[in-house]
């Protein structure tokens, strides 16, 4: 299992930073995420995840600081919540940070996922 790297984009669409370690459990999603295939996108970071806690079965943290992404961009990160509660829900242990501009809307949003999702998620706002 490898960890996997990805540096943000902005041109035509915006792709998200993304680091995911497999050492320490550490995954964070950050910038925008407005892309054209979203699911082709994330569909390898919930692989990811899948198998770190198929095979690996340590802790995860994950922090998203987001700000910006589509609607798209929004079922493919409830699809990542809903597995790691499931993690959670078979003894797993997650810590989910997210990071958010206390001057935008997005707060309504995380609740949302919350609501949807039934994980506990850490609202932090941005300095």
């Amino acid at each position: 299992m490898n960890d996997i790297h990805i540096k943000g984009v902005h041109e035509a669409y915006f792709v998200p930073t993304v680091n995911f370690e497999v050492a320490t459990g550490k995954c964070e999603i950050e910038g925008e995420s407005y892309l054209e295939e979203t699911t082709k996108f994330y569909a390898p970071l919930l692989a990811w995840i899948r198998e770190y806690i198929d095979t690996v079965k340590g802790p995860l943290y994950f922090d998203f600081k987001l700000s910006y992404f589509n609607t798209s961009s929004s079922k493919c990160l409830v699809d990542i919540l809903d597995m790691l509660k499931n993690y959670q829900k078979k003894g797993g242990e997650v810590t989910v940070n997210w990071y958010y501009d206390d001057s935008d809307e997005e707060l309504e949003e995380i609740e949302d996922f919350i609501m949807e999702t039934g994980l506990q998620i850490n609202k932090i706002p941005l300095e």
